[in-house]
């Protein structure tokens, strides 16, 4: 496995590093701070991971972004082109701290989020789950831990649930964006938060 970008990170962001660095994956965590702030987080991960810049996170192969909706243009204004690399969207339409619902005029925070990434390969996965299950032993129940995912590519999917799989977790692919990403839109979707787990 390549060295996975993120871009922030809070609850979400350093739990997927974390989740990542127990399996050995490389990853290079940015956030709107600078590289320096990140550096407990970094010493914590281990060898395997380092800080860098937006820029330097974005330029991986598959790059997931957790970054509060507000401060979503900001954190990727000025990016380049994405190239069709992969992008995983696990971020919510919710202001915090407020956790009230962004008004997207009836369309998913997917297609929303699409915009703000020019040339990804958007696959929408990581968001339902709440850090503090993404961030513990995915087999601690006795089954395996269940991240769903979606997308409209169907490489980028499967490259999406391979890392899952590498992970730990059990994913189910929900379909497109258009109807997988609405299932999982935290509010007003009917799974986010559900701590699901898949028995053998």
């Amino acid at each position: 496995m390549s060295t996975i970008g993120i871009i922030g990170a809070g609850a979400i962001g350093a739990a997927f590093a974390r989740a990542l660095s127990r399996q050995g994956i490389e990853v290079v965590i940015a956030n709107s701070r600078g590289p320096q702030s990140l550096a407990s987080l970094v010493e914590e991960l281990g060898p395997t991971a380092r800080a860098g810049t937006r820029e330097e996170a974005a330029a991986q192969a598959i790059v997931l972004v957790a970054v509060n909706w507000s401060k979503l243009p900001t954190a990727l204004a000025g990016l380049p082109d994405f190239g069709g690399r992969i992008v995983i969207d696990a971020n919510n339409s919710i202001e915090a701290p407020s956790f009230k619902a962004v008004d997207l005029q009836g369309r998913t925070s997917s297609e929303v989020f699409a915009e703000w990434v020019p040339g990804a390969r958007v696959v929408k996965a990581f968001n339902h789950l709440q850090a503090r299950f993404l961030d513990s032993d995915p087999a601690a129940e006795g089954g395996r831990r269940v991240l769903f995912l979606s997308g409209d590519d169907a490489d980028a999917k499967a490259q999406v649930a391979a890392l899952i799989e590498q992970l730990g977790f059990f994913g189910i692919d929900l379909g497109e964006l258009s109807v997988g990403a609405r299932l999982v839109q935290f509010p007003g979707g009917p799974l986010p938060v559900l701590n699901l787990v898949r028995f053998a």
